[in-house]
């Protein structure tokens, strides 16, 4: 006879399955396999898409809709010299706490429907995007999300009912210039001279001081294929972040216009590409406060944390700027997690999944009762 396992047992070992067989934003094939099973397990219906991965279950009656959404992917990094994929940002825990609050709904009865949104691709910042040409946000009410936090950001024990992500943007440049001996520089034009320039326009750039951002160069290749070469092309590449995505706009804008000056100065082309763009949060009061609620009867309102603003971005947010009408809230959980996010070496608490597997339980309940 098998034994039964407890609810915090079954959640450990969802866990411990994801993190132990990662899979990078699009290729999450065996993931999606396995969320499959444990559905079919818990005989909870759901939709794989031909052709993406991830997939969409839903529980409860009625026509509206609320709806969670948890990231599958990992990342592709670095861990003791192996470029591998690794779960560094916890999205194995984000899959295990919104199965975890699955559990606990699925035979209750519910005025509404609660859909659960297993979602491709947050790391590449395309996965949003793809759900919702799928239709998974369509008649879709309140959105609620849920991540584990820096212990910089929340301790554990403390949960917040919103975390105000950042805005992020991303550049792949490239530098036409002209190759030149070492010993005669002047018959050439100098990428790292121009690469210089580029690093100079970033720090003189100024916004208002009360507002967040950064912009930096974050890859450089110039190489004339010998010491003695001068090299007249390059590649880079940038990474630029604001708090709110109006003051992204003004960067990107500012950005642009320094591209231009510094071409005219070196006589040199430069070409560019914005390859990604993150929104900020925008975060729904009514949908934040449904959370905060539900955390004080959940745990207690010495758990309860404010709301808090980073400067890490989630593609959670393209949710409500493809579908203004959604109220939507991303949960923070509190997991002593460290050194940080995307770190290769990354741990937490792993008591913290079963804190965010009841809030979420209770915040989905809640939101489905009005």
């Amino acid at each position: 006879m098998s034994q039964i396992k407890t609810y915090e047992e079954v959640i450990y070992g969802w866990f411990d399955y994801f993190h132990e067989n990662p899979e990078v934003s699009w290729k999450e094939f065996e993931t999606t396999k396995k969320i499959a099973s444990i559905l079919d397990e818990l005989k909870v219906s759901y939709k794989l898409f031909s052709d993406v991965t991830g997939l969409v279950a839903e529980i409860g009656e009625g026509e509206e809709i609320i709806a969670v959404r948890a990231d599958i992917d990992a990342l592709w990094q670095d861990v003791d010299g192996i470029m591998k994929a690794n779960h560094s940002c916890g999205h194995d825990a984000n899959i295990s706490m919104v199965l975890g609050a699955l559990l606990q709904l699925k035979d209750l009865p519910l005025k509404k429907r609660i859909r659960f949104i297993f979602q491709p691709a947050e790391e590449t910042g395309g996965g949003a995007i793809e759900m919702v040409k799928h239709g998974v946000a369509d008649g879709v009410s309140h959105l609620f999300g849920i991540h584990l936090r820096p212990i910089e950001e929340l301790p554990f024990g403390k949960v917040t009912p919103a975390i105000h992500h950042g805005a992020a943007l991303f550049l792949n440049g490239t530098i036409h210039g002209v190759d030149a001996h070492g010993a005669r520089p002047h018959q050439g034009k100098n990428a790292i001279d121009v690469i210089v320039a580029i690093q100079q326009m970033l720090k003189n750039i100024y916004i208002n001081p009360f507002e967040v951002y950064s912009a930096k160069l974050t890859k450089v290749v110039a190489d004339g294929g010998s010491t003695n070469i001068i090299p007249g092309n390059a590649t880079f590449s940038m990474d630029v972040r604001a708090q709110k995505n109006a003051t992204l706009d003004e960067l990107q804008k500012r950005i642009e216009e320094g591209f231009k000056a510094i071409m005219n100065m070196f006589g040199t082309q430069i070409q560019w590409d914005w390859i990604d763009r993150t929104p900020g949060a925008e975060v729904s009061e009514e949908a934040a406060h449904i959370v905060e609620a539900s955390i004080i009867e959940t745990l207690g309102i010495e758990h309860l944390a404010k709301p808090i603003s980073t400067t890490g971005s989630d593609d959670f947010h393209f949710y409500t700027v493809l579908k203004p009408e959604l109220k939507a809230a991303m949960i923070g959980i509190g997991a002593d997690l460290a050194p940080g996010l995307h770190h290769p070496k990354m741990t937490f608490n792993k008591e913290a999944l079963i804190t965010g597997a009841k809030v979420l339980t209770t915040t989905l309940k809640n939101a489905a009762k009005g």
